[in-house]
């Protein structure tokens, strides 16, 4: 180690940074120079860190009367105690620092609930999606007798007529049809399903029965359509 690298590492060594090579050589090199002894002194926040040397001293050789000249590894008393309010202090802080931020992150997190409550208690119910648009030419309903109504939407195809369907007013268990009837009289089964308890359209069950089917009469051929009964009976007719 050159000495001017030793004349700059006096904070390095009262921290007790330097590695093993590095501070033997500057252990060596101390008490033979008169500024790093009062750099060292400065540091230690002591007048006596270096024992056995008086202020009127003059350089020390062959590390005589430098406090644990007998054990050369072991930096001055004063610089161990130095360094060990320093590692406490560091520890202090470092322990204060995450604790603070711990709780930090506590409060944060505590907030967001909060505000997320408050935002979702007062955000308003979620609307039920929205009903699959029917297209084509519509033509709409209602029964009063057996509270059913319904719309249906054509679309003239080269193989027929495609036929959409939204039915309202119904309870289950049913099973259902609709049916196409021609001008002459002639009827086409569209589509088929089937009720549950709770229904389509009604009060618990807002929610339409929404489907789609066909029928080989062309839309020029169709008078009307009836939902109607698997066992019997109509529900609701739709006239074109």
């Amino acid at each position: 180690m050159s000495s001017q690298v030793e004349h700059t590492d006096v904070g390095a060594y009262a921290l007790g940074l330097l590695e093993e090579g590095d501070r033997l050589a500057f252990e060596a090199h101390l008490p033979g120079c008169g500024s790093c002894q009062a750099e060292l002194r400065e540091l230690s926040g002591a007048a006596g860190a270096l024992s056995g040397l008086s202020p009127a001293a003059g350089p020390v050789t062959g590390g005589a009367g430098w406090e644990g000249a007998g054990d050369p590894s072991a930096p001055p008393a004063p610089v161990i105690d130095m360094m060990r309010r320093r590692r406490r202090a560091d520890q202090r802080f470092r322990r204060g620092a995450y604790l603070a931020g711990t709780a930090a992150a506590a409060a944060a997190l505590a907030a967001g609930i909060g505000i997320g409550a408050a935002v979702n208690d007062e955000a308003p119910a979620p609307k039920p999606p929205a009903t699959q648009a029917l297209t084509g030419e519509r033509f709409h309903a209602a029964n009063a007798s057996t509270g059913a109504s319904g719309t249906v939407a054509l679309v003239d195809k080269g193989w027929g007529t495609q036929v959409g369907l939204e039915l309202r007013g119904i309870r289950g268990p049913l099973k259902c049809h609709l049916e196409a009837v021609s001008r002459t009289g002639e009827r086409s089964v569209v589509a088929g399903w089937s009720v549950p308890d709770k229904g389509y359209g009604v009060q618990g069950q807002p929610k339409p029965l929404v489907m789609q089917g066909g029928t080989g009469l062309s839309r020029q051929q169709i008078g009307h359509f009836e939902v109607r009964l698997d066992g019997g009976g109509t529900l609701l007719t739709i006239p074109l």
